[in-house]
């Protein structure tokens, strides 16, 4: 495969358009699913035929509709396992939500097998609600002798859940499901460190020099011909013995062996910074959720800690191998990856998605970070499309050149404002200022224009951006003008600013105080080891070979 690769567009269609039969060693995926409405809402009948719900970032994706109901079809058509485990499905859970959720993510399954090579590992993080049906699903594709684990993550610490005024359990965990696609995987051994507790009871001593922490393990064994173990005298005291009389004596001369006093039984001195700590087991308490204030947060609603992928890529893959994973949201996976030396794979179906990534990308890599990006648009025609096809996915792609944040798309509430980008002008303790920003794909006229002198007045915003397809005309140009300047330490910004799609794919950026932007939280910076460094991947935005 050989190349970084970073796809916008349905995951299903980039994986049978681009990536090849086994060419990935490793992927994690973390589907969305509304995980949050009430149980019963996700199982009432829906008869398929209300329109289809357009796939937004931050929501969830899966609804019984006309296109869910095809996915079903087509699946069962193909017929073998998963269209027998779909049927089944269908019988006993009827046509709803759940099964919406089952019936896109059965092709996307069995694609995520082809993909796989022989010795490869899935991880599908998802959460109770909809674990045991998808764990019955990955049995129909993968086969029920390749699940590896259930790997429980406690997510969150302890709280409670109320339902209709009765308390319930707290939910603080979600799930893992291991699957492997032959008996013969990549495996590296993982080991954890030993708790507290542990380490008191069986390290408890201390070496006054060095400060070392040690215990003290028996070096007798079981004695009698059968056994194998010598017998002879260390120290004043004859036993049975786990070492030759030689190995014994060099552990002596090592300072390994210690006797209590004058008579006791010789005991070895293990040293606990020589121990690997406890292989890892399938219940992960150690790697908690990511902090409100935490240095890698990024805002996404779903992120999820970088020290989780991590610590699936180094078990179940090695450098040079390639990771993929088809929801790749903020770009956790993506991140992980490429600090441990990895090629990857990122598919999302949000602009606004892509736009996380590669700025991600590019704050903690820079130029150590070379991949290629297909499916956006590259030039005015394909803006239109893409304008044509989903305005709300061109509003997202347009505010992303701008690295502007879309507002929350709510029909008939956005009161004029389709993204807004902040800065601070005035030192660390400055109060936070913002840029409003209108995205038009259609015709533009000198009152959109004055709207937006409007709403920026209205919102005490420091200046505000005029996005559109069209060329602004003469009036629209007098009318921004006419705004005058914000002025700050960096000079005068106009206050109303008219930008073209074409200019801001040629390079022109806004005019604002930019080394002061804060829109986006910047990802902290990751210098690879040279080894981790992958020097020879394709410049952004450069095509890759058919097959990923």
């Amino acid at each position: 495969m050989g190349f970084n690769s970073l796809y916008y567009g349905d995951n299903l269609e980039i994986l049978r358009r681009y990536v090849k039969d086994e060419s990935v060693e490793l992927i994690y995926l973390d589907p969305p699913f509304n995980s949050n409405q009430t149980y019963n809402i996700l199982f009432q009948e829906k008869d398929g035929s209300q329109s289809a719900s357009q796939i937004k970032a931050f929501g969830d994706t899966w609804h019984w509709d006309e296109i869910a109901a095809r996915a079903y079809e087509e699946t069962v058509e193909d017929g073998g396992r998963v269209a027998e485990a779909m049927q089944a499905f269908r019988k006993l859970l009827g046509t709803n939500d759940i099964l919406a959720y089952l019936s896109m993510m059965a092709p996307r399954l069995v694609e995520l097998r082809r993909v796989l090579k022989a010795t490869g590992s899935l991880y599908l993080h998802c959460d109770p609600t909809a674990s045991h049906f998808l764990k019955l699903l990955m049995d129909a594709v993968f086969g029920p002798a390749n699940f590896r684990t259930e790997i429980i993550w406690k997510r969150t610490s302890a709280h409670s859940d109320t339902k209709q005024g009765r308390r319930q359990h707290g939910r603080i965990h979600d799930v893992l499901l291991f699957y492997t696609k032959n008996n013969n995987w990549n495996w590296n051994p993982v080991f954890v460190e030993y708790d507290r507790e542990y380490v008191d009871q069986f390290y408890k001593h201390r070496e006054a020099k060095t400060g070392r922490r040690y215990g003290l393990d028996n070096l007798t064994g079981p004695g009698g011909a059968a056994k194998g173990n010598p017998i002879y005298e260390v120290m004043g005291v004859t036993r049975y013995w786990r070492y030759s009389n030689e190995r014994m004596q060099a552990l002596i001369k090592a300072g390994r062996v210690v006797q209590a006093k004058p008579g006791a039984v010789p005991r070895y001195k293990r040293y606990l910074d020589e121990m690997p700590g406890v292989p890892l087991q399938d219940v992960w308490t150690d790697i908690p959720p990511i902090a409100s204030q935490a240095a890698e947060r990024l805002g996404y609603p779903t992120q999820k800690p970088v020290a989780l992928l991590e610590r699936i890529i180094r078990a179940s893959s090695n450098e040079g191998d390639t990771v993929l994973d088809p929801f790749c949201g903020c770009g956790t996976t993506i991140a992980a990856a490429q600090k441990l030396g990895r090629r990857w794979i990122g598919i999302d179906i949000t602009h606004l998605a892509i736009a996380l990534i590669r700025y991600r990308l590019g704050d903690s890599f820079g130029e150590n970070c070379q991949f290629a990006l297909v499916g956006e648009p590259t030039s005015v025609p394909d803006a239109r499309a893409l304008a044509k096809q989903d305005p709300y996915q061109f509003q997202w792609w347009a505010l992303g050149l701008a690295r502007a944040r879309p507002v929350e798309q709510k029909k008939g509430a956005d009161r004029g404002i389709d993204g807004r980008l902040y800065f601070h002008d005035e030192g660390k303790s400055g109060k936070t200022k913002q840029i409003i920003f209108s995205v038009k794909a259609g015709h533009v006229t000198v009152s959109q224009v004055r709207d937006l002198v409007g709403v920026v007045s209205r919102e005490n915003a420091q200046i505000g951006v005029f996005l559109a397809l069209e060329a602004p005309t003469s009036p629209m140009r007098r009318e921004a003008a006419s705004a005058g300047f914000y002025e700050s330490p960096w000079g005068k910004h106009p206050r109303i600013q008219l930008l073209t799609i074409e200019e801001l794919l040629e390079g022109k950026g806004i005019d604002y105080p930019v080394a002061a932007d804060v829109t986006f939280k910047r990802a902290q910076r990751v210098v690879p080891s040279p080894s981790e460094n992958q020097g020879d991947l394709l410049m952004q935005g450069d095509s890759p070979e058919d097959g990923g």
